[in-house]
Order: C-alpha cells, then sequence, then structure tokens
C-alpha cells in the first residue's frame, strides 16, 4: 500500500510538473499571470463524485480513445469548431488551420491539442504566441489547448455512459468543444477586418453587447464595481486609473466569455451548470488572476470575492432570461 501511494504521489508531481512547464512557455488567455499558477489546487472545478473510482485511475491510459469519434461528436454539434479541428491530431504537435489574406500580409493560426491528467482542471485555452515574419510578410499565431478527462467517474457521467471508451470520447468532445470556443472567440478579435466570422463569434459579440449595455444597470455596475475594488486590493504598485479600468474591461469580458461558452457547452452536451456553480468558481478565478497583495487585508479580499459571487449570479441570471425572452419573441 505504502509503494502504491509513493506511485501516486510521484505520478500527481509529474503531471503537475508538465503543467507548471507549459505557463513557463505560453500565456494563457483566462490564467495569464505566472502567479496563479500556485492556486491550480486552490480554485479548480469542484471535485467529482469519486465514490466510483478504481484505485488504478491515474494509470489509465488514455490512448483509447478514437480521435475521429470526438470529432464526430463535435462535429454533429457545430461545424465551425468541427473545422477548428478537423486537421489536429492530438498528438501535441502543432498544426496550421488557416490562412488568410489581409493586403500584403499573411495571417496563420497554428493549433495543438493534448491530452493528459494534470490536476482538477478540465482544460487550459492557452493565448496564442505571436510570430512576425517580416521577411515573409507573414504572421503565425500558435494556441494550445490540454485537455485533463479527470472527471471520467463523475457519478452523473457514468451512469449514462457506462462503457469507458464512449465515456472518455464523449467528456474529451465536452471539454474540447469549450475551450475551442474560447479559440474561436479570440481568432474572430484577431482576424483582419472583411473577412467572414463565425456564427460563435458573432453570438458572444451580441451577449458581450447586451452585457454592457444600460439594459443590465445595475447587475452590470455592481460586478464591475467589486472588480474594481479586487484591483486595488491585488496592486502592488501604484497603477493609473486607465490601467485598473482596463483590467476590470478585460475581468468583465472573461466572466461573460465564460458564461457564454459553458452555456454553449452545456446546451450541446448536457450536464449543466448552475448560474450559481460558474459565478461561485470564475468569482475566484477573476480574483485571482489579479493577484493578492501581501499587504491587503484577506478576510476583506474574501468577502469581495464573496460579494462579487452573489451580484456575478444575478448577473448571469439576467443574460438567461433575456435569452429566453428572445427565444419567445423568435
Amino acid at each position: 500500500m505504502q509503494e502504491f501511494r509513493a506511485r501516486k504521489a510521484l505520478m500527481k508531481q509529474k503531471n503537475s510538473l508538465q503543467v507548471y512547464e507549459e505557463l513557463d512557455k505560453l500565456s494563457s488567455i483566462y490564467f495569464p499571470t505566472p502567479y496563479f499558477a500556485q492556486f491550480f489546487s486552490l480554485v479548480s472545478f469542484p471535485s467529482p463524485d469519486c465514490s466510483l473510482s478504481p484505485p488504478g485511475l491515474l494509470y489509465l491510459d488514455l490512448n483509447i480513445y478514437r480521435e475521429y469519434m470526438i470529432k464526430a461528436l463535435i462535429k454533429e454539434q457545430n461545424e465551425d469548431l468541427y473545422q477548428l479541428i478537423k486537421r489536429v491530431a492530438f498528438d501535441g504537435k502543432y498544426y496550421r488551420i488557416k490562412c488568410v489574406h489581409s493586403g500584403e500580409w499573411e495571417y496563420c493560426w497554428d493549433l495543438a491539442v493534448r491530452i493528459q491528467f494534470f490536476g482538477m482542471m478540465q482544460g487550459l485555452a492557452f493565448e496564442p504566441k505571436k510570430i512576425i515574419s517580416r521577411k515573409d510578410k507573414k504572421i503565425i499565431y500558435t494556441s494550445l489547448i490540454l485537455i485533463n478527462p479527470y472527471e471520467l467517474w463523475e457519478r452523473k457521467l457514468v451512469e449514462k455512459l457506462w462503457n469507458l471508451q464512449d465515456r472518455i470520447e464523449f467528456l474529451i468532445a465536452k471539454i474540447l468543444f469549450h475551450e475551442c470556443i474560447h479559440i474561436l472567440i479570440f481568432l474572430g478579435k484577431t482576424l483582419p477586418l472583411g473577412f467572414k466570422q463565425t456564427d460563435i463569434f458573432l453570438e458572444f459579440k451580441e451577449v458581450l453587447v447586451f452585457a454592457n449595455s444600460e439594459k443590465l444597470c445595475p447587475e452590470s455596475s455592481d460586478v464591475q464595481s467589486h472588480l474594481w475594488n479586487l484591483v486595488n486590493l491585488g496592486s502592488k504598485s501604484p497603477e493609473s486609473s486607465k490601467k485598473k479600468l482596463d483590467q476590470v474591461s478585460e475581468l468583465y469580458e472573461f466572466l461573460i466569455n465564460e458564461k457564454y461558452s459553458i452555456k454553449k457547452t452545456d446546451l450541446a452536451f448536457g450536464f449543466p451548470w448552475s448560474n450559481r456553480k460558474i459565478s461561485q468558481n470564475y468569482a475566484k478565478i477573476a480574483a485571482l488572476k489579479l493577484g493578492f497583495h501581501i499587504e491587503s487585508d484577506k478576510k476583506l479580499w474574501k468577502k469581495e470575492v464573496n460579494k462579487l459571487h452573489k451580484d456575478l449570479e444575478k448577473l448571469y441570471d439576467r443574460i438567461d432570461n433575456n435569452h429566453k425572452s428572445k427565444s419567445k419573441i423568435n
């Protein structure tokens, strides 16, 4: 038993180190500060019901999944997301997914997908590294998606899919679907003007416009007010008001992005998250993205995060109600 525990601890440490190495190489869209790395276990997604988990879970061979089945599951739900990963093998290597021309310049996007166990985060979409070749008049963006199917033994998923191969393919497809939404939104914001946008980006843009409109007051104002307070608590040095406002705006868009992506994934694959669950998790993540100033009052910081969680849930409810109202009209 002691030998098994030692092997298990060693495997867990190895998986964690692999993730930290990736964080050192790339900056994440959702975890851009190195400071966040130490909080992986602190703000990870809720732990699954492990009562069905076998002792050898860490040694499960992930290669039992079939790529074509995962891609078929995604294609069944959304053609744009399927086109994004159509030519990408899940081996961690970069594959060219898109090239467009704008004037004398060519814009290219490369994507890598890697599947591995690493702690208790479902997935990570890393912000693309930008490579500029003035000689070739080419700008290349390289993105990495990490998929962690650690919830394989979550009770509801096991009850729905008893076959392990079907279950792992379904879970990988669900996580990849979510992370690819983030990539498509980033590409939509980066594409040169005049090029056709995906339905996902246009839909998200519409949600973001509503989230920033006067119609969503006072909920949006309350959330941004808490973000402003957290920016001040997490600041280690005097910063301009403009820089702080930019941070608040960036975090607010991040929270809307996650709400949209989770909702879109839930509609496609089921196993929905409540707004309470989403707001509870992402209020903490948003706060930790800012870092925590050691001289700040920890109780005050936690109190502000709790307030953000409650008002964020109200904001998400209003967004859902607006979506339901539009659906009834249509």
